[in-house]
This record gives C-alpha cells, sequence and structure tokens, in this order.
C-alpha cells in the first residue's frame, strides 16, 4: 500500500478547520504556519505559509479520495485530471527547513509593512542603519530598502533578507 504526500485545498480562511478534521481522522497533515505581528491585537498571530492549502500523508487505495472531497470546508486533493498530484517527501521537508528558518528571524515581517516605512537593519554590514522599505521581492523572502548615504545625496537600493529587517518603534 503506497503512502504519498497530496495538497489539500480548502476554503478561504477554513484552513484550521479543515486540519483539525484532517487529525481528528487519524491522518497525518503537515499545515505549514507562520508566526505574524498583526497590528490589530485581536487577529491571527499564526498565518498560512500557503493560504488555501496544507498536504495530507495518506495511501489513497485504501482511504479513498472521497474523504477529502466531501470533508466540510474541504476542495478536495489538488489533481491533474482525476488523478492527484503526489507532492515528493523531499519538497515536504524542503517546505518545513525553510519554515523553521522564517521562524528562527523572527517570522514573517510583512504583515503591515508597506512602501515608505522606515525599518531598522538588523544583521549584516549595514547593522543597525535606518532604510526606508520599498518593496518585498516577488517569490523570495528577500526586501528591498533605500538606505540614505553621503549625508542625503541620494538613496541607495539594498535588497536583503527580510529576516535582517524590523520596523522602526
Amino acid at each position: 500500500m503506497p503512502v504519498h504526500w497530496y495538497a489539500l485545498r480548502s476554503k478561504a480562511r477554513k484552513e484550521d478547520v479543515v486540519w483539525r478534521q484532517v487529525r481528528a481522522q487519524g491522518i497525518e497533515v503537515y499545515y505549514p504556519r507562520l508566526r505574524v505581528n498583526p497590528v490589530n491585537p485581536r487577529s491571527r498571530k499564526l498565518r498560512p505559509y500557503f493560504p488555501g492549502y496544507m498536504f495530507v500523508q495518506a495511501d489513497l487505495e485504501q482511504l479513498g479520495k472521497s474523504t477529502f472531497q466531501w470533508m466540510p470546508h474541504a476542495l478536495g486533493l489538488v489533481s491533474f485530471g482525476d488523478e492527484p498530484a503526489i507532492v515528493p517527501e523531499n519538497l515536504i521537508h524542503a517546505i518545513q527547513k525553510r519554515v523553521e528558518e522564517i521562524a528562527a528571524a523572527g517570522g514573517e515581517v510583512f504583515d503591515g509593512l508597506k512602501s515608505g516605512d522606515v525599518v531598522v537593519i538588523r544583521e549584516g554590514p549595514f547593522s543597525g542603519f535606518e532604510a526606508i522599505f520599498d518593496a518585498r521581492l516577488p517569490g523570495s523572502e528577500r526586501v528591498r530598502v533605500l538606505l540614505q548615504l553621503l549625508s542625503n545625496q541620494r538613496q541607495v537600493p539594498i535588497e536583503l533578507d527580510a529576516g535582517k529587517i524590523q520596523r522602526r518603534k
């Protein structure tokens, strides 16, 4: 009986409900989440790394695909044609490692951060300098900040890992 990892889709903002249901059925599930520092203290402190998705490890021959199709708030397994797509185990491990790295760097820093906000660089050769947040770089955990050098002559764009900056208090 082959046991593989699969990507399970959920309805928007229903990931936690689906995650609890899958766990209650005794199915192994990996739901990567990041700690965030929201502006509103009552909003969620943990956000999904892949909104609307989580990973389940199951033997579909024994369990059946319909288990996930008819689960409340779930949209079923990610499939190509009628065949659920298998997620390689090394990809799951890579995602786990990346989520751990982000957590070690202080969590997701982008929540509420917008272009023009003043940030402080925490690490590297510019540690302690203030900069202006410019943009989050697409497809990565990197940011571009503008550093003012040479007594207000001009702003120099610098690309950094997102974990190396924090909003100025």
